[in-house]
């Protein structure tokens, strides 16, 4: 059984982004850049299967600059078997990654799709779902528990009310929620093996696909900075400050 998992370049989660002077996007130069935890948490899931033998071949997959490569090298370090970048230097919106990646999945021919609920940078939490609409699989998003067996994946995810469990007959996507694992530390001689894994760059023409951006973004901004907050000493203070401060009642 063949296993997909995308993965995306973002910024680290651990750098402070800063918005560019001139309003146009988030500064990246000379920012740390890593792969997305939430794909992360789904390749972890796909090692598991294979290490459990229910899966033949990991194949790790990214779409975007050529500087991907880098991500999909610390997949392969995880333990995917190889890599496919999608090389453009197109800013991609989700529905656009939806549409190749169902290129390559009617090129690779997967069992399974796995990947993260959403990335960190744009929050869209979109691309699982238009993917399962597109190639007409069934999908379960949020998973926190994925099991797979007799030719169906029974997937338990977070709701709003709880836990849901749904059985899905394969092929399927399945999107990750962070509970799902805590992914491994990358060794430095899996580093080294990763190195020689095969890494197969396309284009997205190549692959019939048009990624021209449907959305134009006319400006970034900061949030506005809060005041900090001040201690009352007793609730008539409160409700006046309410009243006349904040001009909430």
């Amino acid at each position: 059984m063949k296993v997909l998992v995308p993965v995306k370049r973002v910024v680290d989660y651990n750098v402070k982004v800063r918005v560019k002077s001139d309003g146009t996007g988030v500064d990246i130069a000379n920012v740390k850049m890593s792969m997305n935890p939430f794909d992360e948490i789904a390749l972890e899931e796909a090692m598991r299967l294979k290490e459990a033998g229910k899966v033949t071949e990991v194949v790790a997959v990214s779409c975007g600059v050529t500087q991907c490569q880098e991500t999909l090298r610390t997949g392969m370090a995880i333990g995917a078997d190889r890599g496919i970048l999608v090389e453009t230097a197109v800013e991609l919106e989700p529905l656009a990654v939806a549409k190749l990646l169902k290129a390559l999945a009617e090129k690779e021919q997967p069992q399974l799709i796995i990947l993260g609920k959403q990335a960190i940078d744009d929050d869209s939490n979109q691309t699982g779902q238009m993917l399962a609409a597109l190639l007409g699989w069934p999908q379960a998003t949020f998973a926190s528990k994925v099991v797979l067996e007799d030719g169906k994946v029974t997937v338990t995810r977070e709701v709003d009310g709880g836990l849901e469990t749904l059985a899905l007959t394969l092929p399927a996507i399945v999107t990750t929620d962070l509970r799902l694992n805590e992914p491994r530390y990358v060794t430095l001689p899996n580093i080294m093996k990763a190195k020689k894994k095969p890494l197969d760059v396309t284009k997205p023409e190549d692959l019939g696909v048009d990624v021209t951006p449907r959305l134009k973004t006319l400006k970034v901004v900061e949030p506005a900075k809060r005041s900090a907050g001040i201690k009352v000493p007793d609730v008539a203070t409160l409700v006046a400050k309410l009243r006349t401060e904040a001009k909430v009642i």
